[in-house]
């Protein structure tokens, strides 16, 4: 219980007290300040980073046209031609939109490991044409075409057909499982 005495003197020391207006708002102080884009930010300097000093080879250099095509040394220029024209049968594709650079790279090791693994031999690896990028750029698109180049099971690739992506995927031509021995 509350003493009487006590109530008494809260009243008279809060007597000249006046309510503070209703309000519907907390003001924290001023304004926020605008969000950085820190992964974006990030991303362009591993891109920058891998441009500039990733490793290039003989057949990046040798390219001259718009249209991305790798192949394997020592594989016949059918093998290539055989791919462009769909000669091969798309058996899975993984996409790649909206993740950033480590997260790419990673789920694509994974795909062609486990592509490798069920005996699949051609693979669509959708990388996004960069149309909601800053610059319209695909900073995937540079960095995907690397990577599959520097895997052992990779044959060759190139561009998707319009119908199957266009400058947007990759088609992957993977080498043969090798026969297991029990």
């Amino acid at each position: 219980m509350i003493d009487p005495d006590d109530l008494a003197a809260f009243r008279a020391a809060v007597a000249d007290a006046k309510p503070l207006p209703q309000t519907d708002r907390v003001h924290l102080g001023g304004p926020m300040p605008p969000p950085r884009p820190l992964q974006h930010i990030a991303d362009e300097h591993a891109a920058l980073h891998e441009s500039l000093y990733g490793a290039i080879s003989l057949q990046d250099r040798l390219e001259g046209g718009d249209e991305p095509n790798y192949t394997r040394n020592g594989l016949a220029s059918t093998v290539l031609r055989d791919l462009r024209r769909g000669r091969w049968v798309i058996q899975d594709e993984i996409d790649l939109h909206g993740l950033n650079r480590e997260e790419a790279r990673q789920l694509l090791a994974e795909f062609m490991v486990e592509s490798l693994h069920y005996g699949k031999r051609c693979v669509r690896v959708i990388h996004g044409k960069g149309l909601r990028s800053p610059q319209r750029t695909s900073v995937l698109r540079q960095l995907v075409r690397g990577w599959l180049a520097q895997r052992e099971e990779v044959l060759a690739y190139c561009q998707a057909k319009p119908h199957d992506g266009g400058e947007g995927a990759l088609i992957v031509l993977l080498r043969a499982q090798k026969a297991q021995h029990r």
